[in-house]
């Protein structure tokens, strides 16, 4: 049996501020007449995702933030960021850290297979996730959402840990689509996720047979308290520079895609200098 709107909401009831709720109760959504949005999300389920999950963000990884000033609070645009840890939680704490100092919810833009996952993959659609085809961000940036795109997708996960806060290879999806939609790209940098769970080795058959790319084997059963450290860049206005028909030039594109991925490595560099310790 599916949760309902109504029992997330009284369970958000309990666990958040009356401010929270209003501000969530504000947020603009379409019903498309089955009570969520055209990708499946519902308020309700922004409400309970918050009130699960803001303890790991406060107090587990204390996630600490720089630049969030550059976060658009209207308007359409992308977040653009490494990725790495083994699973996935760097994209919890950043729709987290945006939620809660943005008052914005971003849409997670996921890898085919997880929004085919059992249960997961509608729970994470409720809370705004939207899996990746060209149709669904089309739509979402024409109706001014802010998106959450990882380029290096599954191998920045799943890189070894001797390869820990290097790019894997960088798609340029996200460039061709910031300029074709006049939607401005906030790079973003995680310093802490490297070692919160480090891969030891993959099991790719037996992941593929349970639906998934591989399945890891951490040197970690859970994930380590490191401390999460999120940088925000200025946001980088491809759509000034380039002309909506440029998205059809493969060599424009890498070169946006390029200044992208060289603004993400400047802020990982920069983090990584500042930072003074992995649980600090």
């Amino acid at each position: 049996m599916s949760l309902s709107p109504l029992i997330a909401r009284r369970f958000a009831q309990k666990l958040l501020s009356q401010e929270e709720l209003d501000w969530i109760d504000e947020i603009p959504y379409t019903n498309t007449g089955h009570g969520y949005d055209p990708f499946g999300m519902h308020p309700a389920f922004i409400a309970t995702g918050l009130a699960a999950f803001k303890g790991l963000h406060s107090s587990y990884f204390r996630v600490k933030n720089y630049g969030i000033e550059n976060v658009p609070r209207s308007g359409n645009g992308i977040l653009a960021g490494n990725h790495s840890g083994t699973l996935p939680i760097d994209g919890m704490m950043l729709w987290l850290d945006v939620v809660r100092n943005a008052q914005r919810v971003p849409r997670p833009i996921a890898d085919h297979f997880v929004p085919t996952l059992p249960y997961l993959g509608v729970l994470f659609s409720r809370g705004g996730m939207v899996g990746g085809s060209r149709g669904n961000v089309r739509a979402l940036l024409r109706a001014g959402e802010l998106l959450m795109i990882f380029p290096e997708g599954v191998p920045g996960i799943g890189k070894h840990f001797r390869d820990r806060y290097q790019l894997q290879d960088w798609r340029v999806g996200h460039a061709e689509l910031a300029i074709r939609h006049s939607a401005p790209v906030i790079p973003v940098a995680f310093i802490g996720p490297e070692e919160q769970m480090p891969q030891i080795a993959r099991l790719d058959g037996l992941g593929k047979m349970l639906g998934l790319p591989y399945l890891p084997i951490p040197a970690s059963p859970i994930p380590l308290p490191v401390r999460y450290h999120i940088h925000y860049g200025e946001p980088i206005a491809l759509h000034k520079d380039y002309h909506p028909r440029e998205a059809d030039d493969p060599a424009i594109v890498n070169e946006a895609a390029l200044r992208v991925k060289t603004a993400v490595q400047n802020l990982i560099q920069h983090g990584l200098e500042i930072r003074k310790g992995v649980f600090r």
